[in-house]
């Protein structure tokens, strides 16, 4: 978590950066157990930045919970 804040930061206003999550952002504390710090770098992933949300829940995922995830 430190390490993707850091690159964030860097890139703050210089360079785009794209993020790709099938978790929403309430459930990034699952990844960045830091709250402090996962709200530190949601903000500066949102801030002036566009949120595309798909509406859609990843196929492959049910599948796995589902037990029929072929191998």
């Amino acid at each position: 978590a430190e390490l993707l804040f850091q690159v964030l930061t860097e890139r703050e206003e210089k360079n785009s950066v794209a993020i790709a999550s099938n978790e929403g952002f309430a459930g990034w504390t699952k990844t960045f157990t830091d709250p402090r710090l996962c709200a530190a770098i949601v903000d500066r992933l949102t801030f002036g930045g566009n949120i595309i949300e798909t509406g859609t829940d990843s196929y492959r995922l049910a599948s796995t919970r589902s037990g029929n995830a072929s191998r």
